[in-house]
């Protein structure tokens, strides 16, 4: 999580809505959930999906799929509860300050490149220790180095 990977941008709106299309759909192939797919994803719920509460629904979205391409969630692998929570604040806090007329892979490969788009992001809050021990893959833990910033939306509580 630490290493320095290069963004794989996202050419068009269509690119992103195929990959939160296909999240919700479990149609994409296990290869196209990147992290970047993750924060795509992410956002274009945010952003045209307002049925939807990611930090409620994405836990359940996200273990559908990783099952559907035959991945596991358990103590070990697949869905990790402090992690999603984690960037879908990040998700919020960038919106937060981005130009809403922007177009959305526009907004996502701004999200990419920021600090919250960053595959560590979530060490600036949680010890290695902290958030890679079961507890934390299990359910949202708090953070043991510095608070998350707060967001305006979202379900705050449910990192406590």
């Amino acid at each position: 999580m630490t290493e320095d990977h290069p963004i794989r941008p996202f050419a068009s709106d269509a690119a992103v809505r195929h990959i939160g299309e296909g999240l919700l759909a479990c149609t994409l192939s296990r290869g196209e959930w990147t992290h970047e797919a993750h924060l795509a994803a992410c956002l274009w719920i945010l952003v045209e999906r307002p049925d939807i509460l990611p930090e409620r629904d994405l836990p359940s979205i996200i273990r559908r799929f990783n099952e559907s391409v035959g991945g596991v969630n358990d103590e070990t692998q697949g869905y990790h509860e402090t992690i999603t929570q984690c960037f879908v604040r990040g998700v919020r806090l960038y919106l937060e300050r981005v130009d809403p007329s922007l177009a959305l892979a526009d907004k996502v490969n701004g999200l990419l490149a920021g600090p919250e788009g960053r595959r560590d992001w979530p060490l600036r809050f949680f010890s290695p220790e902290r958030l890679f021990a079961v507890e934390a893959r299990l359910g949202a833990i708090a953070p043991d180095l510095a608070p998350l910033p707060a967001s305006k939306g979202g379900a705050e509580s449910l990192l406590r």
